[in-house]
Parts: C-alpha cells; sequence; structure tokens
C-alpha cells in the first residue's frame, strides 16, 4: 500500500476468528476469503485496490 501513501488517510488491521480475512477500501469490501472460499493470490488485493484508488503514486 505503500504506492498510494500520498493520499491514505488510515488503514485498520482488525483481528477476526475462523481464518477470515477481508479487506475493505473506502468502506466497500473488495476480498472476502470466506466469500471466495480462497486466500489471495500475491498481488491480487493490491490489484484490487489499484483499480479502485487509480495507478500508484510515484515516490521521489
Amino acid at each position: 500500500m505503500n504506492a498510494w501513501a500520498p493520499i491514505i488517510e488510515d488503514v485498520s488491521l482488525i483481528p477476526a476468528g475462523k481464518g477470515r480475512f477481508e479487506v475493505t477500501l473506502d468502506g466497500e469490501l473488495i476480498f472476502s476469503k470466506a466469500e471466495l472460499g480462497r486466500h489471495a493470490e500475491p498481488g491480487e488485493v493490491k490489484a484490487l485496490a489499484a483499480e479502485r484508488r487509480g495507478p500508484e503514486i510515484p515516490r521521489d
């Protein structure tokens, strides 16, 4: 998520039970292990965030 650090106001990690892994962005669920029945593939969550946030912001 460093790619969007200049525009991110808050990141929260909320512990959950039963192996849950969910990612929300701006209040919208973008990935749910429970709904899909599988773990995220490498880079999958980043790609889903990019679809909503736009391209990465270059860092100086």
